[in-house]
């Protein structure tokens, strides 16, 4: 950044920036970053004739290559360029779908060691464990459901190994539908509707000059005429931060009752709630408050510890609905996953008590809206301006469309980030499905990145700096230095882990 001599920072301006020598690229074929991505096993676009033979995509007889999520294509180009997860410390890492682990303050400390009775060596039931899922139901009835007649019991819980899997299982019980999902969303959704092929997937795009707004009315048409059964999304909303809250939750959820279309809602982020005032916070998020019968309102909430506990290695996590549906979960779950681990289940029950779950969030939201509007400020002195903050989650959907060609685009602008040993998420990954049928150019997510503010405050500063560099390379030496000399691939065989 520059600065005033009041030593005031202004942000930095790409007026001047030499444009002539800049490349406008306008297909993948132009762009190196997009080459890599399409050459990676799984990206070639589908429906295209003739296509050409990936020896990396040709796996055994009657075995389709599913592609990469976003993440994993992003740890494998991350490994390309020098990452490791033995030195992870030494990169900053944005693209993460996890908050930080650590102590934060206020909160209440997290569990050390676990007991680990003999019984539970056993396998756990498919359904979890029974005083796990009471701890659930009790926890829902008391924060969303005090005073209304229809409360939710264990029979109402599933425990299940991970969201990934509680989608999973959910999908597996479908019948063949149409099933409405918004783009941008979560990744994992583009392979849940892939794998479950009897789930026929009907997009809707959300706008950005609408603030990712879900339209209701438009919700309800979609209904009526194109037959929708099912409708999935995550809320609060991963990617854009945003939340649908208050009237307008308890409308879609008046409308899923009405009409008879189950809403699954992935509502991992109902802590990560930033409010303005003071008497707002401890406050969350879930349709759950507006449920009128348990067992009859089509409505699946999953949910767990990954993230509002900041346990994502524990793998305890849950499924909420009508009891014929957990039933149905049991069953597949006996053949999809076989369940979640047992003494971690035995672990999380204290961990569901009202009052420590009161802290929990209360500590959660201060620290986490601090890091917010922490990276929302660096961001602004870059001239980087964040044109839907969030309002939940821990993630920024960055703009980079007012950047100058190749920067303003999500794939090349990640990939200049690796040089710089910083890790973020290409929109394009948010796009389900469609990305791998068209020009990515032509994506409506295709000029974003995704930020996780999820990281400690070191971290997030060692990115932001990566970043900033980037911007100051930009505005001295101009344009014709970015889009290009991308290493192509690790030097040895890698073992992918997860990020998110």
């Amino acid at each position: 950044m520059s600065h005033t001599p009041s030593g005031r920072s202004t942000p930095l301006s790409f007026r001047g920036v030499v444009h002539d020598v800049m490349k406008h690229y306008k297909h993948e074929k132009e762009s190196e970053a997009h080459r890599i991505f399409r050459d990676s096993a799984g990206h070639k676009p589908k429906g295209i004739l003739p296509q050409t033979i990936n020896p990396d995509e040709e796996t055994v007889p009657g075995i389709r290559h599913p592609g990469s999520t976003g993440v994993i294509y992003c740890s494998d180009r991350a490994m390309a360029n020098g990452f490791s997860y033995a030195s992870s410390h030494k990169w900053a890492n944005l693209g993460q779908g996890a908050p930080e682990v650590g102590p934060i303050p206020d909160a209440p400390p997290k569990p050390q060691s676990i007991p680990i009775p003999e019984d539970s060596l056993e396998y756990a039931p498919t359904t979890g464990v029974k005083a796990l899922r009471e701890a659930v139901s009790n926890l829902y009835n008391q924060t969303y459901r005090r005073g209304k007649l229809s409360q939710y019991t264990y029979e109402n819980v599933c425990i299940v190994p991970g969201g990934r899997s509680g989608l999973s299982r959910v999908a597996a019980v479908i019948g063949n539908v149409y099933c409405s999902y918004q783009v941008p969303d979560y990744t994992a959704y583009d392979q849940v509707l892939s794998a479950f092929r009897r789930l026929v997937p009907v997009p809707t795009a959300l706008e950005a000059d609408n603030d990712y707004r879900l339209d209701l009315a438009q919700t309800r048409k979609d209904i009526k005429t194109q037959g929708l059964e099912v409708i999935i999304a995550s809320n609060p909303r991963n990617p854009t931060g945003q939340v649908i809250r208050d009237d307008d939750l308890k409308a879609l959820v008046d409308l899923s009752r009405e009409a008879g279309t189950t809403l699954i809602l992935d509502e991992f982020y109902s802590w990560y709630i930033y409010p303005e005032k003071d008497e707002d916070y401890g406050k969350s998020v879930s349709s759950a408050a507006y449920i009128d019968d348990v067992n009859q309102d089509p409505v699946v909430i999953v949910d767990g510890l990954t993230k509002n506990w900041r346990l994502p290695g524990w793998r305890v996590c849950w499924v909420l609905g009508p009891k014929n549906l957990i039933t149905a979960l049991s069953q597949a779950g006996s053949f999809l996953d076989g369940g979640a681990n047992h003494p971690l289940q035995l672990a999380a029950i204290p961990l569901l008590e009202p009052s420590r779950v009161e802290q929990e969030k209360l500590a959660l939201q201060r620290h986490f809206k601090m890091k917010r509007d922490h990276v929302l400020k660096r961001l602004e002195q870059l001239g980087l301006k964040v044109k839907c903050p969030p309002k939940a989650t821990f993630y920024i959907w960055l703009d980079l469309e007012d950047l100058p060609a190749p920067l303003n685009n999500g794939l090349t602008f990640f990939e200049e980030l690796l040089k710089e040993k910083t890790i973020v998420i290409p929109g394009i990954f948010f796009d389900i499905n469609p990305a791998h049928r068209r020009n990515l150019f032509n994506s409506s997510c295709h000029h974003f990145v995704r930020l996780s503010f999820g990281p400690p405050l070191k971290d997030l500063d060692m990115g932001l700096a990566a970043i900033e560099r980037i911007v100051r390379k930009a505005k001295r030496e101009g344009m014709h230095v970015f889009g290009h000399n991308y290493k192509q691939s690790a030097k040895k065989s890698i073992h992918l882990e997860r990020m998110v």
